[in-house]
């Protein structure tokens, strides 16, 4: 097991409107899945359906708008079962712009690769639709 991933992006978007994009199914699926059940409230259910990838989980704390942590993980994999490692989300207002700090941690070897490459577009995609623009297809979709 490796260190936490950890990512610190700004984002021209007010800290409300970020935070949304965690908590409400219609914000999420703009940047990240193409399916999302989530209850966001401590202990709420988490689901989130990426490009075949079940993600499954729950919300272990949410103090908004400044923090998000999901027990985050994927069904049907046994090195990352769901609800297995801790997502954390600290977000800051920077006066119509927030500052995003995303630390992924208890991820084994091999999930540490995959969550490396991945997160970077995940945000990249998050910045763009926070600032109400379409992010595109996933880079690795057949149809980009």
């Amino acid at each position: 097991m490796r260190d936490a991933f950890i990512q610190q992006i700004d984002i021209e978007a007010s800290i409300e409107t970020v935070f949304d994009h965690f908590v409400k199914p219609e914000f999420m699926v703009r940047w990240m899945g193409e399916f999302a059940r989530l209850d966001a409230q401590d202990g709420g259910l988490f689901s989130v359906d990426i490009d075949g990838v079940l993600i499954r989980g729950e919300y272990t704390k949410i103090d908004r708008p400044t923090f998000i942590e999901i027990a985050w993980g994927e069904a049907g994999n046994e090195l990352m079962p769901p609800g297995s490692t801790q997502l954390s989300i600290s977000l800051q207002d920077r006066g119509g712009s927030t500052s995003l700090t995303l630390t992924h941690s208890g991820l084994q070897d091999s999930e540490f690769e995959k969550h490396a490459y991945g997160w970077p577009i995940f945000l990249a995609r998050l910045d763009s639709a926070s600032r109400g623009q379409d992010p595109g297809a996933y880079p690795w979709s057949e149809t980009n």
